[in-house]
């Protein structure tokens, strides 16, 4: 690949159930209200798949629709990444399985699970791949359906989740435009303040001690929490550095949408003005690695984001992870 030219995005796209659980909804299940959930969280309401609907199926869509705002035929891409930590199987990939449903024949595709995080180590990954000229392009998609590894009887981890997915489209393009920087990071020495276990052996064996547990999403929320506000802080920082830019020269910031006090604390660490903040956790809960794609989406479409805006996105989950990307915005 010729010097002074960056992976940059083109098309982006997002799709969400028509499901609607609200707060009120929730009300009914289990031992909870709306304002404790809108206290803590932020979150009004979320949409849920319903049975026959899976990862695969909204990944594809979301790509369909980025494919479409970049101009561009599946036939053409030569890169597809899913991140996502509910893919339909093992195996195959859910990335095989969109490549299937596209058309995109002449793609490469492969899964990332790095749970929240995962779809900016899927830009991470993608764009080192177009910088070396080892692909022209690449479809990233982040997409879950976290409604079918929820434990609906457990208050304080099933008002968090919901279902969706975003995507982006990514090629070459002429510097100071496009993926400026990325970071990502590890933790495995928390791993466990935030686990789903797989369907294994060792699940098995939980799952003879507890089922109710064994198999859905646990999380020590306190743990994760003062880990989330300080990490993302660091890697907004940190990502910025490394092209010699200062948080003062952000325009928009796109965290990932786990919980409006962890957004709200690192904004304010960050001294960031709440316009420069996006957010849409109230209709969407936390959809983990589709939570920055679907947020990102919806700032371009709505016109918050212009061309030379220095935006950020920045994300946390399981791992423990963490993730951070800069863009010069040109589309």
């Amino acid at each position: 690949m010729s010097a002074g030219k960056n992976a940059g995005i083109v098309g982006v796209g997002s799709y969400v159930p028509e499901k609607i659980l609200t707060n009120y909804d929730l009300e009914r299940m289990v031992e909870t209200s709306n304002e404790w959930i809108v206290t803590r969280t932020g979150i009004e309401q979320r949409r849920i798949a319903d049975e026959n609907t899976f990862v695969s199926d909204l990944a594809t869509k979301a790509a369909q629709r980025a494919l479409e705002d970049a101009g561009m035929q599946a036939e053409e891409i030569e890169l597809i990444v899913v991140a996502t930590i509910t893919a339909d199987m093992s195996s195959p990939a859910a990335a095989c399985m969109v490549q299937h449903n596209l058309g995109a024949v002449n793609a490469v595709a492969f899964d990332i699970n790095a749970a929240c995080s995962g779809f900016v180590y899927g830009l991470s990954v993608a764009s080192q791949f177009i910088q070396t000229g080892c692909y022209k392009n690449a479809l990233v998609i982040g997409a879950e359906t976290l409604s079918k590894i929820t434990n609906w009887k457990d208050r304080n981890t099933c008002v968090l989740f919901g279902d969706g997915a975003g995507a982006a489209v990514l090629k070459a393009v002429e510097a100071p435009y496009g993926i400026l920087s990325t970071h990502t990071g590890t933790n495995g020495s928390m791993g466990k303040v935030l686990t789903i276990p797989a369907l294994n052996l060792a699940a098995e064996e939980l799952a003879k001690r507890d089922q109710e547990y064994a198999r859905t999403i646990w999380m020590d929320g306190q743990e994760v929490f003062k880990f989330a506000v300080k990490i993302m802080v660091e890697a907004t920082k940190r990502v910025l550095a490394d092209v010699h830019l200062g948080v003062e020269d952000l325009d928009m910031i796109i965290p990932h949408q786990a919980n409006t006090r962890i957004i709200d604390g690192a904004a304010k660490r960050l001294k960031l003005n709440k316009e420069k903040v996006f957010t849409n956790i109230q209709q969407y809960g936390n959809m983990s690695a589709a939570s920055i794609p679907v947020a990102l989406d919806e700032a371009v479409k709505g016109g918050l984001i212009q061309n030379d805006d220095i935006v950020v996105m920045v994300g946390f989950g399981g791992g423990l992870t963490w993730g951070s990307a800069v863009v010069k915005w040109q589309k």
